[in-house]
């Protein structure tokens, strides 16, 4: 039933495009809406493009969760955990995803208020939804996220659900960035280069010197440190790494980390945010802790360099990591090249995903791939993403 549901939005979404054979895409205004797996915040993305070569960065802003939010989000990861049907919602789902829709919704009202905007001014919105469970081995992926509400609310066209079409075709259903990274590489010298976002998780997307492109989850990338000084600081995050830096990391403890059976996988492959256990950390201080679970990101990011077809020249660090100077440190120590936070070379760092799903969005209108064998390791490429008109009407 659920792949009958993708399979059905899809076919809405392509008709809904109004991308002709031959014709030159029409530049869109869009918004990209973001809330990751560190469950902090919303970040939203503002850009202008054909889905294609043209595109054009203007801004971007960021929202953050309250502690109870992020305590509901917490529990709706708890309770869709045991999920079969990517399209229930028990537990605390139901009332999570109305009030994430709702914010989301407040978000763009915000944030089109603040750049004296128009709802009017805006061709779509890329609404990336909230992960709350990713088990691809199961061709299962949930994001929480009513993008018919959003679009009712916002006046703005919406386009979301972007994983469920890659999972129902056999693939991992993520990562789903790599082809914006493709886009923004084309306007960097080096090749072949590789764009590293750390975020709950950390991926990764190699740029070959003709623009090949493969991508994969490599890792444990925010979450977990996250948690650990959540836990023992009562801390959202460790700020600039601050407490890695006074602790030592446990070697033994890394080792048993790394060896989780994960890391023997062959890529494309995905990560859910809980994939890994801080048990082998848990006898640890808080500072030991979280030096050894930087460490282990680190680690992870650059053994994920070894399936590479050649060294990167570039690493471009993305994400709320690059602002984590202990784990920036460990990196550049691991994989000895030139290792850079995305505003080194003219990036931002903090909205690259935001603008990703807003791209992606005109990609979609467009009737373009969004997903590739490299990348996900569906078939072959594949559109994806749920059109909803705010108007109740499909566009054209």
């Amino acid at each position: 039933m659920a792949i009958a549901w993708v399979q059905a939005g899809v076919a809405r979404l392509l008709g809904a495009n109004m991308h002709k054979k031959g014709a030159m895409s029409k530049i869109r205004r869009a918004i990209g809406l973001m809330s990751g797996t560190s469950m902090d915040g919303i970040d939203v993305g503002l850009l202008q493009s054909d889905g294609h070569s043209r595109l054009r960065r203007v801004t971007g802003a960021s929202y953050g969760y309250d502690g109870p939010f992020r305590a509901l989000l917490r529990q709706a990861m708890r309770d869709a955990s045991g999920l079969s049907d990517r399209m229930a919602r028990p537990g605390c789902l139901g009332e999570a995803e109305r009030e994430l829709t709702k914010r989301h919704g407040d978000a763009v009202a915000r944030f089109l208020d603040e750049q004296a905007i128009t709802a009017g001014e805006i061709d779509v919105i890329g609404f990336h939804g909230q992960t709350v469970l990713h088990r691809p081995e199961l061709g299962l992926t949930v994001q929480l996220g009513d993008g018919a509400a959003l679009a009712g609310a916002s006046g703005i066209d919406v386009v979301y659900d972007f994983r469920a079409a890659d999972c129902a075709s056999g693939g991992e259903g993520a990562p789903l960035v790599p082809v914006y990274h493709q886009a923004l590489a084309a306007r960097l010298p080096q090749r072949p280069l590789v764009f590293v976002n750390i975020g709950g998780i950390a991926n990764i997307t190699y740029v070959g010197l003709d623009g090949r492109l493969i991508a994969f989850d490599c890792g444990p990338g925010n979450a977990l440190i996250d948690d650990w000084v959540a836990r023992h600081a009562g801390q959202d995050q460790d700020t600039d790494g601050a407490i890695a830096a006074a602790g030592a990391v446990d070697r033994g403890a890394l080792m048993t980390l790394m060896r989780h059976s994960y890391f023997s996988q062959a890529a494309p492959k995905s990560l859910d945010r809980n994939a890994f256990s801080p048990a082998p950390v848990a006898a640890l201080s808080l500072a030991d802790g979280a030096a050894t679970l930087t460490a282990f990101t680190a680690k992870a990011i650059a053994d994920g360099a070894a399936i590479l077809p050649r060294e990167p020249e570039l690493w471009v660090i993305c994400g709320g990591g690059r602002h984590n100077r202990t784990m920036m440190r460990m990196i550049a120590e691991r994989v000895g090249n030139a290792v850079v936070p995305a505003e080194a070379v003219h990036l931002d760092g903090d909205f690259m995903e935001a603008e990703a799903f807003a791209f992606l969005a005109v990609r979609a209108l467009e009737g373009l791939p969004l997903t590739y064998p490299e990348t996900t390791g569906v078939a072959q490429p594949t559109c994806g993403g749920i059109f909803a008109s705010a108007s109740h009407r499909l566009p054209g």
